[in-house]
């Protein structure tokens, strides 16, 4: 069966989907995008990546060009065009296609709509999980509003490699203070030495993760506490557990950061639960 993407109105074979050359996402990354888990066919926290999706559009004076019905509905039929039951849904929206100069296109320039539905490895995901992942650090190069969606991720994209080439998973990334920011493509939490959950405060220094905000909820059901604060590689490194969020990740166990162990090495207790329960508290549709 072929993929199906979608395209500014149009359903497409994923291979003969694309858009102009002169698409603002293309030249100047000038895009926002999210990522949406399928699980068991239904998309999870759909509702709050879409409101994350509109904020990011927002902040960047990007038009939407479908409200959040129609966009649900184009999400949905490629679950089920695509027929997958565990994977992911990418979506993004540009300025549209217009001359390339740095100034916004003129009025009324229509925005591009993409969005496609990948399958994912499940059993692969969960013995990921069962394994835990390694992490390097890395200096925070980004822009300073990573707190915006955009698909501007060169430097996300650098560290990933630079974390693959070393035989880790996933780069923390390091501000001038020293102090861990998140992932270059998750959110980052350490458990410490009193039990408390800890990750960096949702201001403008991260990506506000949809997994890491309903992680709340599941915490507060696991009699867990989360403390919103800033923390050190040091600590980091001298943590009882450490893990990561996303919405493709979920919540994976963190073993090692720089190669040095995390408390036993092994995935922690804490971050197992969390990713145990976190279907049962995710909202579903489809």
């Amino acid at each position: 069966m072929p993929r199906i993407a979608y395209v500014n109105g149009r359903y497409l074979r994923h291979a003969e989907a694309g858009v102009s050359i002169d698409d603002r996402a293309f030249l100047f990354a000038d895009a926002v995008y999210e990522v949406i888990e399928i699980f068991q066919g239904k998309l999870i926290d759909d509702a709050a990546h879409l409101e994350r999706l509109a904020r990011s559009a927002r902040e960047l004076r990007i038009d939407l060009p479908v409200g959040e019905g129609a966009l649900k509905l184009i999400l949905h039929e490629l679950v089920a065009r695509n027929r997958v039951a565990f994977g992911h849904i990418y979506l993004q929206v540009t300025r549209g296609a217009a001359r390339r100069e740095h100034f916004f296109p003129k009025a009324g320039t229509p925005s591009t709509l993409v969005a496609y539905a990948q399958s994912g490895d499940r059993a692969a995901a969960e013995a990921k999980a069962r394994a835990g992942i390694k992490v390097i650090s890395l200096p925070d190069s980004r822009w300073k509003r990573p707190d915006i969606k955009s698909t501007s991720l060169l430097p996300n994209v650098l560290a990933k490699q630079q974390a693959k080439e070393a035989g880790a998973y996933e780069a923390w990334l390091v501000d001038e203070a020293g102090f861990v920011t998140e992932g270059a493509a998750s959110n980052a939490w350490i458990v410490d030495a009193e039990g408390a959950l800890v990750t960096h405060p949702g201001d403008s220094g991260i990506l506000r993760g949809i997994t890491r905000a309903r992680l709340f909820e599941i915490a507060a059901a696991h009699q867990l506490k989360i403390v919103e604060r800033r923390f050190t590689l040091a600590e980091a490194r001298s943590a009882r557990e450490a893990f990561i969020t996303g919405a493709t990740s979920l919540v994976l166990p963190v073993v090692a950061i720089d190669g040095e162990p995390i408390g036993a090495g092994a995935p922690g207790p804490a971050a197992l639960a969390l990713r145990a329960a976190f279907h049962d508290f995710a909202p579903a549709s489809g």
